[in-house]
Order: structure tokens, then sequence, then C-alpha cells
């Protein structure tokens, strides 16, 4: 059991002197999780995100030598899309929203222990659904309804925070409260969908997921947050936050999600089927290229001299590139008869926008609550390009070529690698007090 945290008595609210700060506890204490929500959350997420990284990897291992011998009760691509959308991102955003979300709405902020039940119930959770996947269907059925009522409480809690919010802002964290409802329906259709062994619609709901929960969360995040960083690192670029972008961002996904619905039987057919995906791949050109202009606007070539900020725009190009990439995919169909490289655009989106996005946020957000300087040092920056590589060579595998299978193994192992060692990195901070003595 996880015990109350103790701050040494020589720690003081006030800004530490030499001496303070050498009566500094140095040691990694699990109670220390306890002393600001980020510490906890991020720290259950990098169990679920090397976890997840490392059984990928050896999945994909042995589908190309068989040398494990994997048995499986689920599809390991269902396991693997699940545990991608809602495992370790909704304890990431635990993390991020109990720390910054008070702020934004100007209440009072919850004690890290009032998440630990929810965020302990979806880290288990989690884990058990990777073990269930070789044991038994009803295992991992368990494990999702640990999940989903983790979630759905971290979900009430932070509505609390928006009720009582009497800020005339609230605009982002009541988006993040709506993508945070469709991530239970969307978890709860998952549940559901095992439960009536219902394949297709179990893969709609973890796309439903994706883009309705968590890629809306990260670009509300993203809206709020990238020129707030951009303007706070380069004083002589100026905030630029248009609600427009916002809107269209949430179109897109609106869009997206409605297209996991509408093709759940397989792509339509005669000339209602080509128009929709005529239609579909238009859109996805225009606001792809909208974005990637505005990836430029916001400051894309000047932040290049700054790392942290760098990985932001370049996530946040992947977006772009993503869209684009799936409306090249769309208008290829049509000539073929079927989508083509569909899988290269998803992995555009989750490991290219919105593992970039993670890597730069956690990692600012770390070293800014840990006491260090707000830096993407020589080791983060060299993740941040295997991440590049790995994603990369994931989408290069869409095209189903006979190098396919090394391919996926390939991106699979550089990102367990990138994930492991980013993970032990930051997890280190995250049980020991703040290196300038203060508090959180």
């Amino acid at each position: 059991m996880i015990q109350r945290p103790v701050i040494p008595s020589g720690v003081t609210r006030g800004k530490p002197g030499a001496r303070e700060l050498a009566k500094l506890d140095r040691r990694w204490r699990i109670g220390y999780l306890l002393l600001a929500p980020h510490r906890l959350g991020f720290f259950l997420a990098m169990l679920v995100l090397v976890a997840s990284g490392v059984w990928w990897a050896l999945v994909q291992l042995d589908r190309a030598s068989g040398v494990l011998g994997l048995p499986y009760a689920l599809s390991p691509s269902l396991v693997h899309g699940a545990v991608m959308t809602f495992g370790f991102a909704p304890l990431f955003f635990s993390g991020f929203l109990f720390t910054a979300g008070p702020k934004w709405l100007g209440v009072p902020p919850l004690e890290a222990r009032q998440l630990l039940a929810p965020l302990l119930l979806q880290a288990t959770g989690w884990l058990l659904w990777l073990t269930g996947a070789h044991l038994h269907a009803l295992v991992s059925v368990a494990a999702l309804l640990m999940v989903w009522a983790g979630l759905f409480w971290v979900t009430s809690l932070f509505w609390r925070l928006i009720r009582l919010s009497r800020a005339e802002d609230q605009l982002h964290a009541r988006t993040i409260g709506v993508a945070c409802i469709v991530g239970c329906f969307s978890l709860a259709g998952l549940i559901l969908s095992q439960l009536l062994d219902a394949p297709a619609v179990a893969l709609a709901c973890v796309l439903t997921g994706l883009w309705g929960f968590v890629l809306v969360v990260f670009v509300s995040v993203a809206h709020r947050m990238i020129p707030f960083f951009t303007s706070s690192a380069m004083p002589m670029v100026a905030v630029w936050r248009p609600f427009w972008v916002l809107w269209l961002m949430l179109a897109a996904a609106t869009v997206e999600v409605a297209a996991v619905w509408v093709e759940l039987d397989g792509p339509l057919q005669g000339s209602a089927g080509w128009l929709w995906v005529l239609a579909r791949g238009l859109f996805e050109l225009v606001v792809g290229a909208v974005l990637l202009w505005l990836a430029w606007v916001w400051g894309l070539v000047q932040s290049l001299k700054n790392r942290l900020l760098a990985m932001l725009y370049i996530g946040f190009m992947w977006l772009g590139l993503a869209l684009v990439l799936g409306g090249v995919s769309q208008l290829l169909g049509l000539l073929q008869g079927a989508p083509v490289l569909g899988l290269g655009a998803l992995h555009a989106l989750t490991m290219g926008c919105l593992t970039s996005l993670l890597l730069a946020m956690v990692t600012r957000v770390s070293c800014g609550h840990s006491g260090r300087t707000l830096v993407a040092d020589r080791l983060v920056w060299s993740l941040f390009w295997l991440l590049q590589t790995a994603t990369v060579l994931r989408i290069a595998a869409a095209a189903q070529s006979p190098l396919t299978g090394g391919l996926l193994l390939a991106a699979a192992v550089l990102w367990a690698t990138a994930m492991i060692v980013w993970g032990v990195r930051l997890g280190a901070w995250y049980g020991r007090l703040r290196s300038d003595g203060r508090p959180g």
C-alpha cells in the first residue's frame, strides 16, 4: 500500500538555500508519487506504455519467427489497438488535466490521493488485459470492466472541477470533458462487443475512441498550450490561437468518427460509395493542408532553434500529414476499388502525431515540475528521432511488400526501445523530490 508522503523538514515553501537543498532526500520513494497528480498519473502511464510496447514487439517477433509460440485468446491486433488507444493516454491525460486543469478553471486542485484508486484501476486493468489476451477472453472482459470503472471515475472528477468553475473561458476544459464522455461510451461499446463476439464493432469502438476521445483531448490541449509554450520560450513570437482552428480539428475528428460507422460493413458500393470516398478524400486533403500551413504560421521554422518546441511542432505537423495521407489513400482507392495505405495514415496519426506530442508535452511538464530546466537534452532529442524513424518504418510497412514483416518488427522494436528508455528516465524523477527543493 502506498504510504502518505512525508516531506523532509528542511524543505520550505519559499526558495530553498544551498543548506536546505543538501538535506533533500535523494532516494526514490513510492510515497512521493502522491505529492502531485502528474507524478502518479505519469508514472502509471509509463508502466502501461512500456508494458504494451514490449508486448507488441514480442508479438511481432513471434509473427516473424514463431520462436515464442504465443497462444492467443483474442486477436492481437485488437488487443494492440485497444491498449494503444485507451491504455496509457488517459493516464497521461489525468496527470496533466488535474495539474493544469484547476489553473485553467480557477478551482482548488485535487490531491493525488483522490486519484489513486481510479488510476490504479486503469493501470492494473490494462496489464491484466495484455495477460488475458493469452489466457481467456473473459479475463480480458474483466480487465476492461476495471478500466472502464477507472475512466468513468476520473471523468466524473474532472466534470466536478468544471461544474465548480466560474472562469469565463471554459471551452478547452469542456471540450476535453465531452471527449472523456465519448471515451467512456467507446470503451463500454468495446466491452459489449467482446461479450457479443462482434469483432467489427469492437474495432469501430476502438477507432471511435481514438478519433473522438484521444485526438480531441490532444488537439484541445495543443490549441491551448502550443502558442503559450512558444511565446514563453520565444518572447518575440506573439500568442496566436484562432478558435476556428480548434473547430476545424474537431470537425475533422467528427468526420472520421462518422466514417468509422458509415463504413462498418465495408466500403459503400455504387455511386453513393464513389461520392462518399471522393468527398472524404478531398476533405482530408484540404484539412491536412490547412494544418500543415498552420504549423508553419504558428512558428515551425522559429521553433527549430528550441528542441522541445520543435518536437511539439513536428508532432502537430504529423496531424496534417496523417490527414493528407488519408486523403491520398481514399482517392487512390477510387482507382483500385478499395482504400490503400489506410494503416499508414492511421500510424502517421498515432505514432507520428500523438506520440510525438506526448513525448514533448510530458517531457516539458516533467522537467518543469521536477525543478529541471525546460529543455530537451541529447537523450530526449535522440529518442524523439528514434520515434520518427519507427513511424516512417511503420508507414512503409503499410505498402504490403515482401519487406512488411521485417518493417513491422523493426518499427515495434524501435518504438519499445524509445519508450523503455524514456519511461525509465522520467519514472526515476516521479519518485524523487524536486531537485530545486520546492513542493510538488
